[in-house]
């Protein structure tokens, strides 16, 4: 099925990395361009984040198509102690949590703007 609509122009699915910009002060502007840039994948970025890279970014090493040691990096978290079910959790929550609180403050710049033109009118 899939060569067939392939060989009509359909074009595979690609893996989005999304909102990676560098929230931490402290980190490289361009930490996570550099840590996730993949074959076969889309990044969306802040302009901030996309300007960075093109003014000091280096790539360097991509990540292999194939995923490659993977499974080795993984057991090393393994030996390490670090149960990377819990970490993957962890981390979820803290990216929900920060979505959330930028959510929020832009519904709170948007509700003030909103009322300063309610009685500027």
């Amino acid at each position: 099925r899939w060569q067939r609509v392939y060989n009509l122009g359909a074009r595979p699915q690609r893996l989005l990395w999304a909102s990676t910009g560098t929230k931490d002060t402290k980190a490289s502007d361009t930490l996570y361009i550099k840590a996730l840039a993949a074959p076969f994948t889309v990044n969306t970025m802040p302009e901030t984040t996309l300007n960075a890279l093109a003014e000091h970014g280096e790539l360097g090493n991509i990540l292999p198509a194939d995923g490659g040691d993977c499974e080795e990096v993984l057991a090393q978290f393994g030996k390490a102690g670090i149960d990377i079910d819990t970490l993957a959790a962890q981390l979820q929550d803290e990216g929900a949590k920060s979505f959330v609180t930028s959510w929020n403050e832009l519904m709170h710049v948007i509700e003030s703007k909103s009322a300063a033109l309610r009685k500027a009118s």
